[in-house]
């Protein structure tokens, strides 16, 4: 079982936790697990943070295909079932046709095609105006979880090396 991490996660960790300008290690990490087929995202995530304009999306240029995943055609399956559960709940026609076209929903069927975790900052929340991540994720069985807790059930470790 694989990570899919959301498009927050890149944008969250520059702006805030893992500046790429103090923190490289964490984006070496993303790099190595990869490598190790543990850490993936999207093509519509990759197309995301490409629009950026800055340091993120010159990282995200670098990785390509490998890093961010096309649908393949076990996915195209799972699209039906992840649009028709959208569509059946109460959420407003718009929150559904937005849903629909944005990366949340490749990200909910590619992790429920390939059995990934989910990653995202987001948090489940009761509402009609917007379909979030983790209520999809936990309406369809599909792991979700925090970058925190991907990080510590990897026991990552951002250590400084020694002074010489």
């Amino acid at each position: 079982m694989a990570y899919l991490l959301d498009a927050n996660v890149f944008i969250q960790a520059k702006n805030f936790h893992y500046g790429f300008d103090f923190c490289p290690a964490f984006w070496d990490w993303l790099i190595e697990k990869n490598a190790s087929r543990l850490v993936y995202s999207i093509e519509k995530v990759g197309d995301e943070l490409r629009a950026g304009k800055d340091d993120l999306s010159t990282w995200a240029d670098q990785l390509g295909s490998n890093f961010f995943l096309k649908p393949d055609p076990s996915v195209l399956l799972f699209f039906n079932q992840v649009s028709a559960w959208a569509s059946s709940q109460q959420y407003d026609p718009a929150a559904v046709s937005t849903f629909l076209q944005v990366a949340d929903f490749y990200l909910v069927a590619d992790a429920l095609a390939h059995h990934h975790t989910v990653v995202t900052h987001e948090i489940a929340a009761a509402g009609r105006t917007r379909i979030k991540i983790p209520s999809a994720c936990i309406a369809l069985n599909v792991r979700c979880i925090t970058p925190f807790e991907m990080l510590r059930y990897e026991h990552a470790k951002f250590v400084l090396a020694p002074n010489p």
